[in-house]
């Protein structure tokens, strides 16, 4: 009976010393085959809110629209996979998004803070933009952040805005929203006094809902935007930075911004400006 205990325990012998030889593997080995797992597929799936203009939002047609989808159709591109596979979802989910696989990338004016940076990856850095304080045309009590004290104040939830305005200004009274549409129709019936959005943000939705609010005040806080994908996996960011490596030098990326942002719009230069000034 003996020798046949010892077949017997064989293959469970083997299988446990592989088990226990694979929980002391780093874990890029695990997730080395991203980038080609999504070569495999021929699908990269990359998720925005598609509610934030102009960076991502849903056009005439229904379709996601917006310079962060352009960016992020040019970029499967370079990484030579033919099909986007838009994931619409909010800036609360999207860290947890990523770690739970619901997508690849997010690309959606998200920008790497040092929490984030903990918990994802980011990519080069392929946006930047100004916050601003934006209230009613007839609002005559609020000219900067030093009037936000006790007012009621919309902000994204989940966003970067969100986290800034709950550092920065204490005595405000913070209101998050899951769509930005819903925060301008918020100011505009007076349920709230301010909004925190990013300048090109709030003009384009006063632009075109022709919205009655103004923006006041200097910029509070520049912000990069960075695409972020799960952590350890080194051969995806580093094929997505290259990507936009190149846009930048081309002119791609600067084409875009004017697309979307302004024809006197400097994308590139402003990237270049605010990372020297987080230096």
């Amino acid at each position: 009976m003996l020798p046949k205990i010892r077949l017997s325990l064989t293959p469970i012998i083997a299988i446990f010393a592989c088990t226990a030889f694979s929980a002391f593997l780093p874990a890029t080995a695990h997730a080395a085959g991203a980038l080609d797992r999504i070569h495999a597929n021929g699908v990269i799936r990359i998720a925005n809110t598609q509610s934030s203009p102009p960076w991502s939002f849903l056009n005439d047609q229904n379709k996601p629209d917006g310079y962060d989808v352009d960016m992020a159709r040019e970029v499967a591109r370079r990484l030579g996979v033919p099909k986007v596979e838009f994931v619409a979802d909010s800036f609360k989910n999207f860290v947890a998004g990523l770690k739970t696989d619901k997508y690849d990338l997010v690309m959606n004016d998200l920008t790497p803070t040092p929490e984030r940076m903990l918990q994802v990856d980011f990519s080069a850095p392929y946006g930047v933009e100004d916050f601003r304080i934006f209230v009613r045309q007839d609002n005559k009590d609020i000219h900067g952040d030093k009037d936000l004290t006790g007012k009621r104040i919309g902000v994204s939830t989940g966003s970067s805005n969100e986290s800034w305005s709950r550092a920065h200004l204490p005595q405000a009274i913070i209101q998050t929203y899951e769509n930005g549409s819903l925060i301008f129709a918020d100011l505009g019936i007076g349920r709230i006094d301010a909004v925190i959005i990013s300048h090109f943000g709030g003009l384009r939705y006063a632009t075109e809902r022709k919205l009655p609010i103004k923006e006041v005040g200097e910029p509070l806080t520049y912000q990069l935007s960075a695409a972020a994908m799960r952590k350890d996996e080194p051969e995806l960011r580093d094929a997505v930075s290259k990507a936009i490596a190149e846009m930048k030098a081309d002119g791609t990326i600067e084409k875009l911004g004017q697309k979307w942002v302004g024809k006197e719009y400097d994308m590139v230069g402003s990237i270049a400006r605010a990372e020297a000034e987080a230096k």
